[in-house]
């Protein structure tokens, strides 16, 4: 499979067909997606919008390996994901995809820097994580403890900690879902800036419709379907989205 640099603009890079998850509970059964139809082009912008419970986050775990679908199909370029086993799953998830989530997840006893390592120590082709760290705008706060950084601070960490072993697909659920909307701005600054830079197709869910506007197309979940999608005739920044 081939990083991100190497793929045209216009390739797909996810395909999902079909795509049905249904949880069970005893007798109670829970469908959360229903025939969920998808596809992400190579460097595309994409912002995921839906009220809890329309399966937003079950859709994004299954196209990042972290679940599986009880129906359907799942593709990463020409490799099928829901064929896959754990550990070609495993491989997928640490030479593939980055991951960006709402709570930060950082080793507080280590920092910014020692964080991002973490990464950089088992990817294949890894940024430094001075580079990565540099890329986010944290470029005087590399040797901070988590504890010495604010929340946007810290996110950001996480996003040098995700891009840091160049992932082709980066995969963003609620990430500024705890921030106020100052530091939330930063932190989608620098996805975009990530995203433009790298050339990782970012899929970023919110409930936030106003920062569908920094997207290069918004797709909109309901009752676990994809209700709509469109595409922005242009995009705006992060600093000129109305929070």
């Amino acid at each position: 499979m081939d990083p991100a640099a190497t793929i045209e603009r216009n390739e797909p890079i996810l395909r999902i067909k079909g795509l049905c998850k249904t949880y069970r509970t005893g007798e109670v059964e829970v469908q959360a997606l229903r025939g969920v139809d998808f596809e992400a082009r190579a460097r595309e912008f994409i912002v995921i919008l839906g009220p809890s419970g329309s399966g937003k986050s079950t859709f994004l775990n299954i196209a990042g390996g972290l679940d599986s679908a009880s129906a359907g199909e799942a593709w990463f370029m020409d490799h099928s994901l829901t064929r896959q086993s754990e550990s070609e799953l495993t491989r997928y998830r640490r030479d593939h995809v980055g991951f960006i989530f709402q709570f930060y997840n950082l080793v507080p006893s280590l920092t910014a820097r020692e964080n991002v390592k973490l990464v950089t120590e088992i990817a294949k082709r890894p940024m430094k994580p001075e580079e990565a760290l540099a890329m986010v705008g944290l470029e005087d706060r590399m040797e901070h403890f988590p504890a010495q950084l604010s929340g946007g601070e810290q996110q950001r960490v996480a996003i040098a900690r995700a891009i840091a072993k160049r992932p082709d697909v980066l995969l963003c659920d609620e990430p500024t879902g705890a921030l106020d909307s100052k530091t939330g701005i930063k932190v989608l600054e620098a996805l975009t800036r990530v995203n433009a830079e790298t050339g990782a197709t970012t899929l970023v869910i919110t409930h936030n419709a106003a920062i569908a506007m920094i997207a290069d197309r918004v797709v909109h979940f309901a009752n676990g379907t994809i209700a709509s999608e469109q595409r922005n005739a242009s995009r705006k920044l992060p600093s000129e989205v109305s929070w």
